[in-house]
């Protein structure tokens, strides 16, 4: 189940940064649902927020380090709701990643394609939509006391 939901999260992720590469370039803001949704294309070299821009590289050495430690913790998953929080966020961290690898201006140091904006927020992708919905997951397992292996903590 964890690689379903990764493969998923990382097509859903490159293909819709893949058309917004192609079909925002050199246009502004695209309103999809009135001033709620819209659509802006940007080139991201940092962390959340465009932070930490003169750290790309290192930004790359970490997400492949984390996705080392993501694949070795999913495959300890024995419940669906885990399996799925971890594909979530193997999806999104190397959805983010294959951008720092592959787009200009080179390996290590690709910008990450942003395009989805809400009103007073930093603009996003799936990949950062599939990291906070992995984020959610984790933390309904954790209230719940649901560990990787299924069983439940006691909590007397």
């Amino acid at each position: 189940m964890a690689a379903l939901a990764w493969i998923v999260g990382l097509a859903v992720d490159q293909i819709t940064k893949a058309i917004a590469a192609d079909r925002l370039a050199d246009r502004g803001s695209v309103r999809v649902v009135g001033s709620l949704l819209q659509l802006d294309l940007t080139r991201n070299a940092g962390a959340a927020f465009s932070t930490g821009t003169q750290f790309t590289v290192v930004l790359s050495c970490l997400a492949a380090a984390a996705t080392v430690v993501v694949v070795i913790i999913a495959l300890r998953a024995r419940t669906v709701v885990w399996a799925i929080a971890l594909g979530l966020l193997l999806a999104g961290i190397t959805g983010n990643l294959t951008d720092r690898l592959f787009r200009a201006p080179g390996p290590l140091r690709g910008h990450v394609i942003d395009f989805l904006m809400l009103p007073h927020w930093p603009v996003f992708n799936v990949a950062d939509i599939c990291i906070t919905l992995a984020a959610a997951l984790i933390v309904v397992q954790a209230y719940r006391g649901v560990r990787l292996d299924g069983r439940r903590e006691d909590r007397s």
